[in-house]
């Protein structure tokens, strides 16, 4: 009877606290259409060849294939920047006949599996199509021969295009990175990501069940009996946690790049910052979320209503591979702009100048996320 008297206290509770109901069953509904939108999508790799001086019969056989585009530019230092610069993912130059070079991106480790097969194939075939006119010339001229009354076929010409001596000249080609080399695999692409995933996740947790068991405690309503400003105590709470927030996600960056073997190729600093800014975006969702829970339980069920669909969208899924809205959708939420930055400096070098935007944003956040905070402790103030 003990037992069965606990477990209706329990669920007299749980029924009473509609907040927690809707968190319990709508959340689970949300996270499986989240995860329909975002795996529902087109997994067809496109890439597009920079070509300095390439064949008109080369560029003709990649321009037929699907999913595969090329642009022409007269020069080797102009391809070489729009490959930088994101508007090309393979570079490709004509040496001679028996030489091309390649130079490949490299961010995007799938894209140059395919670009290397496409080439490789394409190249094969345009062997085999130059052997199969060479035996019908041959072929033409042995027919000539014989209509002239010159029955006996010189023995030299079917020696000269022997299909093993034409097929063991292979194409010379020399392959190049612009980031990593031939090891690099699909998860380096999803590293810098991931790292600014987990920086969001812990400062969030830790931050906002904090601040949740000194106002359950009864702390922070004393706080707010005195005459203290609500933003000076929302100022010191992110002093404090912004403090040991830093420190964590230091930690975090510093032990992802030695124990993945990460290669960086901007600035260490640089991803450092970008993500102490994104802690502290992390520290004021979790100061808001904090306010809005009524128990830890509450805060937890916040996680995949807030955590998960930041994942789906932050660019692990390329955007440009789903709707309109959805891509929409996706910039609402601030790692996909952290992770844009990160991505950016680690694969590519770029400077902290040049993603001023993504930082803008950022900063946005912080700012507005800020003031809902101040905003929010009004609901507990007492006097």
């Amino acid at each position: 009877m003990r037992i069965l008297a606990i477990s209706k206290k329990v669920l007299t509770e749980l029924l009473r606290d509609k907040r927690s109901l809707a968190l319990l069953f709508l959340a689970p509904i949300l996270v499986m259409w989240l995860m329909n939108v975002a795996f529902s999508v087109s997994t067809e790799t496109k890439v597009t060849f920079a070509a300095v001086d390439v064949p008109q019969e080369l560029s003709a056989s990649l321009d037929k294939l699907d999913h595969i585009s090329l642009k022409a530019y007269d020069d080797k230092s102009t391809a070489l920047k729009a490959l930088k610069d994101e508007k090309a993912d393979a570079l490709l130059v004509y040496k001679d006949k028996e030489h091309y070079e390649i130079a490949y991106a490299n961010t995007d480790p799938s894209k140059t599996s395919l670009t290397r097969q496409t080439l490789k194939s394409t190249l094969k075939q345009g062997q085999i199509q130059d052997l199969i006119k060479q035996l019908k010339k041959a072929q033409k001229t042995a027919a000539k021969q014989a209509q002239a009354g010159n029955r006996q076929v010189p023995q030299t010409q079917p020696q000269q295009i022997k299909p093993a001596d034409s097929l063991q000249s292979k194409v010379k080609l020399s392959e190049n990175y612009i980031y990593g080399d031939k090891d690099t695999t699909f998860f380096t692409k999803m590293i810098p990501i991931l790292m600014g995933f987990f920086v969001f996740f812990f400062v969030f947790l830790i931050s906002g069940m904090a601040l949740l068991k000194e106002r359950t405690s009864g702390t922070l309503d004393r706080l707010l009996a005195t005459p203290v400003k609500r933003s000076d105590i929302v100022f010191g709470y992110m002093l404090s946690y912004g403090l040991v927030a830093a420190i964590q996600t230091t930690v975090i960056v510093l032990s992802t790049i030695w124990l993945l073997d990460l290669q960086v190729v901007g600035s260490m600093i640089d991803v450092i910052l970008i993500n102490i800014l994104f802690a502290l975006v992390a520290l004021s969702f979790g100061i808001l979320l904090s306010t809005l829970a009524g128990s830890e339980f509450q805060m937890m069920q916040f996680i995949p209503l807030i955590i998960v669909p930041q994942l789906f969208f932050s660019g692990i899924i390329p955007l440009d591979t789903m709707a309109d809205w959805v891509q929409s959708a996706g910039k609402i939420f601030p790692l996909y702009y952290a992770g844009h930055a990160l991505s950016k400096v680690i694969l590519h070098g770029t400077n902290l100048l040049s993603l001023k935007d993504d930082l803008f944003i950022l900063f946005l956040f912080l700012l507005v996320l800020t003031i809902l905070n101040i905003i929010g402790l009004k609901r507990y103030r007492k006097v």
